[in-house]
């Protein structure tokens, strides 16, 4: 019997093991982390298809830091040189960083279509907050995504040379 023990013994820890093992790795904290990252490009997919589809009401909820009202915003998106491209152009590559529980940067190649026939692609970190159980974004950081800026490009036409 005592070799029929040891084997039992020897069984039990072993099933033991893997148990303790896993409660120190804490699969529900890796899980939570990759949960609310999805959960931010969740967030950040639904601002672009809101701007896309010119939804642009329910689009300023989801902005913050703007000292425009909703009418200009409105207009200023509504005129803009560029939107977000459609379905899989929209934004590839992307990878969040978490800055805590209320703000994340969202790094990826974001396709724009627009004034230029085809698509625009930029890469750029985009910061985003957490207010109010959604994710918004700021409205200066949208308007330089969709190309909007005071200052206008001056260009300069010199006249011909004779030689």
């Amino acid at each position: 019997m005592r070799p029929i023990s040891r084997l039992a013994l020897l069984l039990i820890i072993l099933s033991v093991l893997p148990a303790q093992a896993r409660s120190r790795t804490s699969p529900t904290q890796s899980k939570s982390s990759s949960t609310s990252e999805q959960e931010v490009l969740r967030g950040f997919e639904q601002i672009l298809d809101l701007w896309r589809d010119g939804r642009y009401d329910e689009l300023f909820e989801k902005t913050a830091d703007g000292k425009e009202g909703r009418e200009l915003f409105a207009k200023k998106l509504a005129s803009a040189p560029r939107r977000p491209a459609c379905c899989w152009e929209k934004m590839q590559d992307a990878r969040v960083s978490l800055k805590g529980e209320r703000a994340a940067v969202v790094r990826a190649r974001l396709g724009f279509e627009g004034s230029l026939p085809g698509t625009v692609f930029v890469t750029r970190g985009i910061k985003l907050k957490k207010e109010e159980g959604f994710w918004t974004i700021s409205q200066s950081e949208l308007y330089s995504l969709a190309n909007v800026s005071k200052k206008r490009t001056v260009y300069k036409y010199l006249p011909i040379q004779g030689k």
